[in-house]
């Protein structure tokens, strides 16, 4: 076997081996993952991360909406299937899942929000209830603070923030990302009605040495330039700079194995390569993302996890959500949209209950600028580059609410199914009603919609969720295993509830959490 952690050994592993041995090894190098790794680079503990697919190579398609999403040249998922409550499997379908070192994250928006402070507690929506997390917001504010300036986050502070953030112990570590004229032109506007829009909270390199070029194609995009805080960038690439974090590339992960009495994981079987290889390590971080991190633990069942790895609670694989969300084109054909970098603005009015009604809607944020080749298909082709040039592009996002019956599980041949049927649409329907009458008071006379559907799963989690009683969740609210003592999921999966923001932030800030109090090392 050869000696991986010999001093100067380079830290993506070459070698073609049949067994690795670490500290801790984690599975899975998007926003959990590598956030953790980098968490350890300073622990002296050899980290291995396990990622299945390889590095998205740095070239002049990383920009071009023709390769993206005509050609979808970087998607390189499976396809996983439907299903109804029945369990019948229905129609297959491609998600937006990426399997790439720094995960999703490397084609996602760089919207890193905080969840508002009463996200942490229940809420009353208009089709049930937000369930309380085992934490609240005071005790994960410090990491989110620390996430922030790791994944370096541009927002407003004070009178240009947003007014249903939560206390913050310090600014945001750089000024909010400007507006173009169009957008600033915008903020009055609606800012004319009431209403209260503010930054939104960005991680691109806009600081000193600065590599962004504020391009069109930065959401739903990788970037060519590393501008972009993806978890490959910002974590993962530092911690491979420590001498004790190594990663195994194209290296799936298929099951975890027990000791007899199924109390701690004493090794992961991996397909590396075409080949078998087992590493063995004294502590276990999946963090494949919601979904696969659920579809893993199911695969690990044994005499003494019958159900699946963790799963005595009956909760693995439960409680899917992946928000309610549209696209909404805001179309003046009077005037053009001139503007390049459109994604700086965002809006909370709605997201609690208030003047618009008694309970919650969502939030409104500007997408990066759509061009034809990105508008939905309910767009005729003749008019898609009239429509994108007079369009105005926001992502309309509701709170997707818990239930067990929409889940993960496993199709006969070991793929993956999702059984879901969307909560809470009346929020998401009248969420888009009071956007409209917002953008026709601003001066824009047609407004279009597209509901997305399952393929949508950007925002998962809920999978393996974290609370205190082990009767009612699968983890503790450090992401550790009730029923397996070396075993941590650190991704979204472990939510109770899936607010209305984008959550890569919290899975962040919640890494940095698990790795510096949830005893994960000895």
């Amino acid at each position: 076997m050869t000696d991986i952690w010999a001093t100067g050994a380079p830290p993506v592993v070459g070698s073609a081996d049949d067994r690795y041995d670490a500290d801790v090894v984690i599975i899975g190098s998007g926003a959990g993952g590598a956030t953790t790794a980098w968490a350890l680079a300073g622990s002296g503990a050899r980290v291995l991360v396990l990622e299945r697919g390889g590095f998205l190579p740095r070239e002049p398609e990383n920009w071009s909406a023709r390769a993206v999403f005509g050609e979808r040249r970087y998607h390189n998922a499976e396809p996983w299937r439907t299903a109804d409550r029945t369990g019948a499997l229905g129609r297959p379908f491609d998600s937006t899942a990426h399997y790439y070192v720094g995960g999703t994250t490397k084609v996602y928006g760089a919207g890193l929000p905080r969840l508002r402070e009463d996200d942490f507690g229940p809420v009353e929506h208009l089709q049930g209830t937000s369930p309380a997390w085992p934490f609240d917001y005071h005790a994960l504010e410090p990491y989110y603070a620390e996430a922030e300036r790791l994944f370096r986050v541009h927002g407003g502070d004070g009178h240009v923030g947003d007014p249903t953030a939560g206390p913050r112990s310090g600014p945001f570590p750089h000024p909010p990302v400007p507006h173009e004229p169009y957008v600033a032109d915008l903020e009055l506007r609606l800012r004319a009605q009431g209403l209260h829009p503010y930054p939104l909270e960005l991680g691109i390199d806009l600081g000193p040495g600065r590599t962004c070029r504020r391009c069109g194609t930065c959401d739903a995009f990788p970037c060519q330039v590393g501008a972009k805080s993806d978890a490959e960038t910002r974590a993962l690439r530092p911690a491979l700079r420590s001498g004790t974090v190594r990663l195994l590339t194209g290296s799936y992960a298929t099951r975890l194995d027990t000791d007899p009495a199924g109390r701690a994981v004493t090794a992961v079987q991996v397909q590396r390569g075409g080949r078998p290889t087992t590493v063995r390590a004294g502590a276990v971080v999946v963090s494949c993302g919601a979904v696969n991190s659920a579809a893993l633990l199911l695969r690990s069942r044994s005499p003494s996890h019958p159900d699946g790895l963790a799963n005595g609670s009956g909760l693995v694989g439960r409680n899917l959500m992946l928000h309610n969300n549209s696209v909404l084109l805001a179309v003046d054909p009077r005037r053009r949209n001139p503007v390049t970098f459109q994604k700086t603005l965002a809006l909370n009015d709605f997201y609690r209950s208030g003047p618009h009604g008694a309970f919650p809607l969502g939030n409104l944020q500007l997408m990066g600028k759509i061009g034809p080749a990105m508008l939905p298909g309910t767009v005729p082709w003749r008019l898609r580059g009239a429509v994108s040039a007079h369009s105005l592009d926001w992502w309309v996002m509701s709170e997707d609410l818990p239930d067990p019956r929409n889940r993960v599980t496993l199709a006969p041949d070991g793929g993956i199914v999702l059984h879901r049927e969307a909560t809470n649409l009346r929020a998401h329907r009248g969420l888009l009603r009071a956007a409209r009458r917002m953008l026709h008071r601003a001066g824009y006379p047609l407004v279009l919609s597209h509901r997305l559907g399952i393929e949508a799963t950007g925002h998962q989690c809920g999978t393996v969720v974290a609370g205190q009683d082990p009767a009612r969740s699968v983890l503790d609210p450090y992401c550790r295993s009730h029923q397996v003592r070396n075993l941590f999921v650190v991704d979204a999966g472990f939510f109770p509830s899936s607010a209305a923001v984008n959550p890569t932030l919290t899975i962040v800030a919640q890494a940095l959490r698990t790795a510096r109090q949830g005893a994960l090392l000895p």
